[in-house]
């Protein structure tokens, strides 16, 4: 089966076409502010080699940055509306209270907090207060806001009052956007409703962003569902996507990841994925990239849900350096390092220039940077050795020589030998290891609640049973799923033998499920 796997980065677009487990092509090119048209001419690139008699493309996985750079940038957010039901309990702290002050302004929320949600034992805090639900939701749609995030205190231990104030603010706003915190986030409270208030700011662009992919490929003439890449290293159907963007804020280091896997066919390993500006390193689990368990801050929000363990670096091939301090970063000329690095011709230094200059990578012309002082070069490589070596062993949990899987555009950065490490592996089309790991991807499921009032067993079983139901409305073919992983911790301060159960579930595309499963 034939599949396309695009990943849009901030600096560049890389895309392959696979049949089965076979590269049959790959391109890398700079973004450009055209991202729509850059996608065209990606898919126009790959597929122009197959032969005329080929087979359709089957299917298209598209990883984007689009979700993340919005928050970033404060730009094409959508003005929400915050329902928090946790009074009298949760008064003390308003929503948003540590957003910064300019993303706080560009979401413009539209804030109430009602009486309500759980005791962490599961026992009601207060009734729901009904009313306060309708007048809040009469003032949202008073204001024309259509994009609501409700949050209710402990509702990953019981939705029930989410669930019941959603329905009445869709029974007074038909149409409007909800995102119920228990779907999303975990038992923190701030870091749960900041997820919960992110998502419902970026409906708008999520939708308007699935459309324009539709377009994109409608106009180079493919015919096929397509899908884009989450934070875990799978894919989703774009459509059911679009409801969730927050699930694809680290798709782009994710991809690279499940892309190094499969080229190297390692299943424990730790990746560095250098691109045009940043790095990120990353471990692999199973073949997955490790989760983080801990509060992950996006654009300056702090947040705890699905999200990847990744340590991210200002090295890239376009990072900026200074001749004088020798500094390296944080600063990169982006996708205009084909303009301003000395290599193609301009006036300033990156690393590309340095790694040019000490014959690691044969890129534009050398004879631009013949200038550059031998004991500088020699010098900047050894910062930049340094650089990765604090941060593989910020991101070990050992003390053993770990396998490093060098991928990205930048690769060419990482020294042969690094301590800490055991190797350094370099493959082939590791500078598209992100489109690889896209095209590669399967579709998962998860779960993360709290159950009570069941035995362990039938616990797992039925969180086993609801991440297998996720996945396969995700796309993924029933016959195929297989269980990832399953965890339980017992809660003691909570009754019923309650315990918190995360399973995780993975699965082959639904019309690829004679496609040979991926190495990792």
């Amino acid at each position: 089966m034939k599949r396309i796997g695009i990943d849009v980065g901030g600096t560049n677009t890389d895309a392959v076409l696979i049949d089965g487990e076979k590269v049959v092509s790959a391109i890398k090119f700079p973004t450009t502010s055209d991202v729509m048209q850059g996608v065209v001419n990606a898919i126009a690139h790959v597929v122009k080699e197959q032969p005329a008699d080929s087979s359709p493309v089957d299917a298209v996985m598209i990883g984007t940055t689009h979700f993340t750079n919005a928050v970033v940038e404060r730009a094409r957010l959508q003005r929400v509306a915050a329902i928090r039901i946790a009074m009298p309990a949760g008064a003390s702290l308003p929503p948003m209270v540590d957003w910064p002050d300019d993303l706080r302004a560009a979401v413009d929320p539209l804030s109430f907090m009602v009486h309500g949600g759980h005791e962490y034992d599961g026992r009601e805090l207060v009734p729901l207060a009904r009313n306060e639900v309708r007048e809040a939701a009469m003032k949202i749609r008073d204001a024309g806001i259509e994009s609501v995030g409700i949050t209710a205190l402990f509702s990953p231990l019981t939705a029930e009052c989410e669930l019941e104030a959603a329905d009445i603010v869709r029974t007074l706003i038909p149409g409007v956007s909800i995102t119920l915190s228990h779907t999303l986030g975990r038992i923190g409270l701030l870091e749960r409703e900041n997820v919960t208030l992110l998502n419902a700011a970026l409906q708008s662009l999520g939708h308007n962003t699935i459309e324009a992919f539709k377009g994109a490929l409608r106009q180079a003439c493919i015919d096929a569902p397509f899908y884009l890449t989450q934070n875990d290293g799978t894919v989703v159907l774009a459509d059911i996507a679009a409801a969730n963007p927050v699930y694809s804020f680290a798709s782009g280091p994710t991809n690279s990841m499940r892309g190094a896997a499969f080229l190297t066919g390692l299943k424990e390993a730790m990746v560095i994925d250098v691109g045009g500006t940043t790095s990120d390193i990353g471990c692999l689990v199973g073949g997955f990239p490790r989760e983080a368990n801990n509060v992950v801050e996006i654009g300056g929000v702090r947040t705890l849900f699905r999200m990847p363990d990744l340590l991210p670096m200002a090295l890239g091939g376009g990072t900026i350096i200074d001749p004088e301090t020798r500094t390296i970063g944080p600063r990169s000329v982006g996708y205009r390092i084909t303009e301003k690095a000395h290599v193609f011709g301009g006036d300033t230094l990156t690393t590309t220039d340095v790694a040019v200059a000490a014959g690691l990578v044969e890129i534009g012309d050398r004879d631009r940077v013949k200038h550059l002082d031998q004991a500088l070069v020699a010098d900047l490589l050894k910062r930049i050795e340094v650089m990765v070596e604090d941060g593989v062993d910020r991101m070990k949990t050992s003390a053993d020589g770990v396998q490093l899987i060098a991928v990205g555009g930048g690769a060419f950065l990482i020294p042969e030998k690094l301590k800490g490490t055991s190797e350094v592996l370099r493959v082939e089309h590791a500078g598209v290891a992100n489109a690889l790991g896209a095209a590669m991807a399967q579709v998962s499921g998860e779960v993360d609640q709290v159950f009570s009032g069941m035995s362990r067993d039938d616990a797992i079983a039925e969180a086993d049973r609801i991440a297998r139901q996720r996945a396969e409305e995700g796309g993924a073919d029933r016959k195929s799923i297989v269980t990832l992983d399953a965890e339980d911790i017992p809660i003691a301060y909570l009754p019923g033998d309650a315990r918190r159960v995360r399973v995780r579930v993975v699965g082959d595309i639904a019309f690829m499920k004679d496609t040979p499963n991926p190495k990792s």
